[in-house]
């Protein structure tokens, strides 16, 4: 992913040099920060074979909760923390529908993604809410750069070398990969899998809300429409990078290239003058053929590995 992501740059770059502007690059990063973040979670719930289509949702009425705090005269970091935990809540509740409702996840988060977005209709009116003003520490902190990266960009790099470690080397990723695997399996020897189901569930929804906070930082106003349609392009983050439907596996650092990827492939879109309605056209063919060739690639290991098989 990382390969190809730099490959595309340069070819891209090779067309127009303007697309190698070390602010170009910050800008491609720091839009394709907040769906990392996303997909990142969304990684833990694809490798246990479940799914969250509220996320666009999610993230979208948590900023607009930051910026409803920040107008009651809340201090800018306070609404954001409170922020960051009204999405925690968002995923419980959707954690708490599949547990004891018995809603199959994709039935569960499609009414939650109505839902919340309605409610931020609801509570916004439909207009712009101001979020904190430009010159708090808060905004300034969020749209600064460290070495020529956005902070976003920053937050990006560390949500994802920190699940990357809890993915691999902790009892909680250890038991969401299993119960990915196999299930019934895993519900056998003795990992509870409601409880572990309704942790990443809950996970989700709080990198929902600190991608929620991150753009209310960045932006100075919550807009109610943001984040249509980032479920789905989180979801082609984590697939892309190497998370399988199947379950079982997920590649926390693959799911962040995966959405830089994506922004990659939007920004040059521009650039080479595409309309902006083939957009969706692009990213489902980019998804159609990372699917298939981590399908094509999985089929030959099965195949090497049964030929090697008959040969012992």
């Amino acid at each position: 992913m990382l390969a190809a992501t730099i490959a595309l740059v340069l070819l891209i770059g090779a067309f127009h040099p303007r697309f190698l502007e070390a602010g170009q690059l910050a800008s491609i990063l720091n839009n394709a920060a907040y769906i990392g973040i996303l997909a990142c979670g969304l990684a833990f719930l694809l490798a246990m074979r479940e799914l969250d289509l509220s996320v666009g949702s999610v993230y979208a009425l948590t900023a607009l909760a930051c910026a409803m705090l920040v107008q009651e005269g809340v201090n800018p970091w306070l609404a954001a923390a409170l922020a960051i935990v009204v999405g925690g809540l968002l995923g419980l509740v959707n954690a708490l529908l599949i547990q004891y409702a018995g809603l199959p996840s994709i039935v569960a988060t499609l009414a939650t993604l109505a839902m919340y977005r309605g409610l931020t209709l609801a509570l916004s009116e439909g207009t712009q809410v101001l979020g904190p003003p430009l010159e708090s520490s808060f905004a300034q902190v969020v749209s600064a750069q460290f070495l020529g990266i956005p902070v976003p960009g920053w937050t990006l790099i560390v949500v994802a070398s920190v699940l990357t470690v809890v993915l691999r080397a902790t009892p909680f990723g250890y038991r969401v990969r299993s119960i990915g695997s196999n299930p019934d399996a895993a519900a056998f020897s003795g990992i509870p899998v409601g409880k572990v189901r309704m942790q990443a569930f809950v996970l989700t929804g709080v990198l929902g809300g600190l991608a929620g906070v991150l753009t209310i930082g960045y932006l100075g106003a919550a807009d109610p429409n943001t984040g249509t349609g980032y479920e789905l392009q989180a979801i082609a983050a984590a697939v892309i990078g190497g998370t399988s439907l199947a379950g079982g596996r997920a590649t926390i650092v693959g799911a962040a290239l995966g959405a830089i990827l994506l922004g990659v492939v939007g920004s040059g879109l521009a650039y080479f003058s595409v309309p902006i309605n083939w957009n969706q056209f692009a990213l489902g063919a980019v998804i159609l053929g990372a699917v298939s060739l981590d399908s094509f690639v999985r089929r030959r290991r099965r195949q090497s590995r049964a030929a090697g098989g008959l040969r012992l």
